[in-house]
């Protein structure tokens, strides 16, 4: 939905090097110091738009400029050129951002399979928090977000790269009023602050354009969008490095079975290190913080996607690199890969694949 037609501009549509990669958005905020949350920027709000309606000026532009930053070298002497993604915005039209400002480039995250993950029952999920620490040494301690609802209580996150949405409805209007600037009984709020006055003068589609049936159509097409099937899952090199993995200790977060659900995530927040932060606060996540991505579908990226990206701004080109970019809490697991024996890799990588 996100590369339609919204009321004031849609996602950033950031030129990569020349290679536009049109599921990417910027988030923005400033610091809010409540602890739940971060407050939108006052003039921009929370998500960039760089394109507009006609007789609407867009907010800003944004680019990105990719700088190789360094080459891990694997055990057997394997190169891996990490790269970083450089956000550069420009040409405001409501005014400058301002010193407070908070970035986050971030990419779509599949739809698929999401019906299974809201139905995975929220003491599952404190269960695997509860664990963690245990089974890795005291090395993970994953955490669930929580995000207060309209009466003020707090419910437990599972969506977004960062567990900030508490339900698929939530998560699917969201998307509807940041993306599109489509208004729903979810979101009443048109996408256009208070210092965008022609956005706010521009005819509607209605208060709020998409009804609540409307609404419940579309989450009800997406909860039983389906995962897709595995490949190749009973070969012996599948099999090898599906053992390799639990070895190297990613099933401590990349679980394989979740309360029957078999995502290869545990839906927690965990610490990524410093260089896969982008220090911004988003609820009780901080800035380092992430939801563990869901591995499956992760094998078919190349066969649906020309030039596959992985991780949360699309950094990684491999699924080799995107190893290599984990931190924190995932640092001794990358570092288990960095020293696996080729044909261990291999049939690791293997594994990712077959998902």
């Amino acid at each position: 939905c996100g590369a339609c037609h919204p009321r004031n501009g849609r996602g950033a549509m950031a030129e990569y090097d020349g290679e536009p990669l049109r599921a990417a958005l910027v988030r923005l905020s400033v610091p809010a110091g409540d602890g739940w949350t971060s407050a939108p920027h006052p003039v921009y709000g929370d998500q960039l738009n760089t394109e507009a309606i006609p007789g609407v000026q867009p907010e800003a532009q944004a680019t990105v400029v990719w700088r190789e930053v360094r080459t891990e070298v694997l055990a057997d002497g394997a190169p891996v050129r990490l790269r970083w993604p450089e956000l550069r915005l420009g040409g405001f039209n409501y005014g400058p951002l301002g010193d407070a400002l908070q970035t986050s480039l971030r990419l779509g995250p599949p739809v698929f399979g999401l019906g299974l993950l809201e139905d995975v029952p929220t003491a599952a999920l404190r269960a695997v928090a509860d664990s963690q620490p245990a089974e890795s040494g005291g090395a993970v301690t994953g955490r669930l977000n929580y995000i207060l609802d309209d009466k003020g209580g707090p419910q437990v996150g599972r969506f977004g790269l960062k567990a900030n949405q508490p339900s698929l409805i939530r998560q699917n209007a969201g998307a509807f009023v940041g993306d599109l600037g489509l208004t729903s009984p979810l979101f009443l709020v048109e996408n256009c602050t208070s210092a965008q006055d022609v956005c706010r003068q521009r005819p509607n589609g209605g208060a709020p354009e998409l009804s609540a049936a409307q609404l419940a159509d579309v989450t009800r097409y997406i909860y039983w969008l389906a995962a897709p099937p595995r490949r190749d899952a009973i070969s012996t090199q599948v099999k090898t490095g599906e053992a390799v993995f639990a070895q190297a200790g990613c099933t401590v977060c990349h679980r394989p079975d979740l309360a029957g659900v078999q995502a290869y995530t545990d839906l927690l927040l965990h610490d990524m290190g410093d260089e896969l932060a982008d220090g911004r606060p988003d609820h009780l996540a901080d800035g380092r913080e992430w939801r563990t991505a869901p591995l499956w579908g992760v094998g078919l990226a190349a066969t649906v996607g020309e030039n596959p990206r992985y991780l949360h701004d699309g950094r990684a080109r491999t699924l080799t690199e995107a190893v290599m970019w984990h931190g924190g809490e995932a640092g001794p697991a990358r570092e288990a890969f960095r020293n696996l024996p080729a044909a261990a890799r291999d049939a690791l990588l293997a594994f990712l694949a077959s998902l």
